[in-house]
């Protein structure tokens, strides 16, 4: 009897082993299916975005995760970044290129071959995956395009090799990346690495046909309908049925500080921060007490340097930067001309190299470099003016501000006694003997004491102290 109990329970583990995954209904599993996207440049915020959302995902243990992609490229950095929250979630992660008329280009198509199950919508493409970052085309690689013998056109005697060892290095690693990435999901590695050499791009059904994604789909719920049922490996090793028809799909959109940290690491602003805040403090030492050009200063400052930490930045260009800021600050004190035209000069070159990038989306526009300039300079010609007229006025304060005010004498003695001018009194010398209550001149002052003289006729007409 307990050799046949046995039996009995060595065959229905048996039959549950082997048998085939039945994925439940929307309302059996109870798991929602979320979307997060990505439209426009990746950046820090967008990285920071897809991992908050993955992590929210696995908290509220979701079905799937659809990444809708509409994106021309961007950050290197910030695509390693969510290449590895990808590979690393715990949610099997659907990319999709949508909607009609999107594009998954550069950085978009490592993240689509990156995700456990590819689609596009019609109308759509994806490539041109050259890595830019360090500048442009890459010179001088082999073109490796099939001739009609289905040979490649290489000529290792006639190619030169890439001129530019830096550019070579950052397309090999990129080319190890998507291949990885391809192996991984078995999908069309040698395609992923022409994209990468060539920036060959393919539309939706020649990217279906080439093994380049996994299928093509309307709409977001024709997608979860087309792939309910199949079986992906998410992080750890485990096996996942999809059960994802009739599902409704909930939108993860991005937080108010995921919206502001994508206003401020935008090159231009960051850039324009920098220089508020530069000139904030500037203002602020030369006239103490305003507070207002401080505080503001003091923020615009920690904002943008804060943004410059997320970019990629070449530190010799901010220094330049400063220098030239500090070069036209020193101008507008004391003027010079050299340290003017020296401080244009460092400003603009310091501009020109500032950002090492050339991603889609990351590019410092010239308008605002050359509005910026602009702004400072015509500051310091309006400064400069007004110390020239101020140069040339007569002097307000001090000694010289003394010269040709009435006073009234107090006491004299011989050549020497007291006079009353300027709402005080004053030990005053002049040549001449001088009577109490007579009103006088101050011809100028020595050592805290008054020169002091008659009027002459034209200052006695005017009259008053």
């Amino acid at each position: 009897m307990k050799m046949a109990q046995a039996a009995l329970v060595a065959a229905i583990a048996a039959a549950v082993q082997f048998a085939p995954l039945t994925p439940l209904s929307a309302e059996e599993g109870g798991r929602p299916a979320l979307m997060i996207e990505i439209d426009g440049a990746i950046g820090p915020a967008t990285a920071r975005y897809v991992k908050e959302a993955l992590t929210t995902a696995g908290e509220r243990r979701a079905e799937v995760v659809v990444l809708r992609l509409n994106t021309p490229g961007g950050l290197a950095t910030s695509m390693r970044e969510i290449i590895a929250d990808v590979l690393g979630s715990s949610v099997p992660v659907i990319g999709y290129v949508a909607p009609a008329g999107a594009h998954a280009a550069s950085a978009g198509t490592y993240i689509l071959y990156a995700t456990h199950i590819a689609a596009m919508a019609p109308g759509t493409n994806l490539g041109a995956a050259t890595p830019v970052q360090i500048g442009g085309p890459l010179p001088g690689l082999p073109d490796s395009t099939p001739d009609k013998d289905g040979k490649d056109k290489k000529d290792d005697a006639k190619q030169p090799a890439p001129k530019d060892a830096m550019t070579a290095k950052a397309t090999n690693d990129a080319v190890a990346l998507i291949r990885s990435l391809a192996e991984l999901r078995g999908r069309n590695a040698d395609w992923a690495e022409k994209a990468v050499r060539d920036a060959a791009s393919l539309s939706a059904s020649s990217a279906l046909q080439a093994n380049v994604i996994d299928l093509i789909a309307r709409s977001p719920a024709e997608l979860l309908e087309q792939i309910t049922g199949r079986t992906v490996e998410v992080a750890g090793g485990d096996i996942r049925q999809l059960a994802t028809k009739g599902l409704t799909i909930e939108r993860l959109d991005p937080g108010w500080l995921i919206r502001f940290l994508s206003v401020i690491t935008d090159p231009n602003v960051a850039f324009i921060l920098l220089i508020v805040g530069i000139y904030g403090l500037i203002f602020e030492f030369s006239t103490p007490g305003a507070i207002a050009p401080g505080v503001v200063g003091t923020i615009s400052l920690l904002l943008g340097l804060y943004a410059l930490n997320m970019l990629p930045i070449n530190y010799a260009g901010l220094a330049l930067m400063l220098l030239g800021i500090a070069f036209l600050a020193v101008e507008t004190f004391n003027p010079t001309v050299v340290l003017g035209l020296g401080g244009i000069a460092a400003f603009l070159l310091g501009a020109a190299m500032l950002f090492k990038i050339q991603a889609p989306g990351y590019q410092l526009s010239w308008t605002v470099v050359i509005i910026a300039m602009a702004m400072i300079v015509s500051m310091t010609v309006v400064v400069l003016g007004s110390l020239w007229r101020a140069r040339r006025n007569p002097a307000r304060v001090g000694g010289q501000a003394m010269r040709g005010l009435p006073a009234e004498v107090l006491d004299w003695s011989g050549s020497e006694g007291h006079v009353f001018t300027h709402g005080e009194r004053w030990q005053a010398h002049g040549a001449e003997a001088l009577t109490p209550g007579e009103v006088v001149e101050v011809a100028g002052i020595k050592d805290l004491t008054l020169v002091v003289r008659r009027r002459s006729e034209r200052t006695v007409s005017e009259g008053g102290v």
